[in-house]
């Protein structure tokens, strides 16, 4: 019998975090805080290796990928503009408003000054057609329910365009425009390919 390394291993079962996340976000909005990690751990992982560690050992959402879409991808050419760096920038400014503003709004909700919004939003702009289930009552903060909220919102945003990309390219495309893939690009790996271009 073939035994898995520690490393395949891992990258065989992160899919089910992904999956963890968002369920349990049904159960209860607050457990979607647990998706903090995923912007945490890669910038702890980067600062200690220097390298793609995250993305290539423990990402779940490139395992999500892999599982639920490397049968159904349709595999079509991928366009030139996704390997764009004017395209990797945008994705990067577009997590960073992202994080900017559900931290400000947090902080509004915290102090009073603007309404909680318990519900996803999705792409920052369009509330969900359907509400989240909440399956467990929970008396907590409302600025920490809309944190939640606002996390849930970012995951799962995301993964959609990783879906969408996916299901039309390969099941990774969403890899080439990370904005965490991005960010842990080398510095002189940066300037080769500028070189290049």
């Amino acid at each position: 019998m073939k035994h898995l390394s520690t490393k395949t291993h891992w990258q065989e079962l992160a899919f089910i975090s992904t999956i963890a996340i968002f369920g349990l976000g049904i159960i209860h909005i607050s457990f979607a805080l647990i998706g903090i990690l995923c912007y945490i751990s890669p910038l702890i992982l980067y600062l200690k290796y220097k390298d793609k560690t995250w993305c290539q050992k423990y990402c779940p959402r490139a395992s999500f990928l892999n599982k639920t879409l490397g049968k159904m991808s349709l595999h079509l050419k991928r366009p030139k503009w996704l390997n764009l760096k004017e395209v990797k920038d945008f994705f990067v400014i577009y997590m960073g408003i992202n994080l900017f503003f559900a931290l400000m709004s947090t902080m509004g909700v915290a102090f009073g000054r603007i309404e909680s919004m318990p519900y996803v939003r999705l792409f920052m702009a369009f509330r969900a057609p359907i509400d989240l289930p909440q399956l467990l009552v929970l008396n907590l903060p409302e600025a920490l329910i809309h944190y939640s909220y606002r996390v849930f919102s970012m995951l799962l945003s995301s993964v959609l365009i990783g879906v969408v990309l996916g299901f039309l390219y390969a099941p990774r495309t969403w890899c080439t425009i990370c904005p965490v893939n991005t960010l842990s690009v080398p510095k002189h790996l940066k300037q080769n390919s500028g070189k290049r271009a």
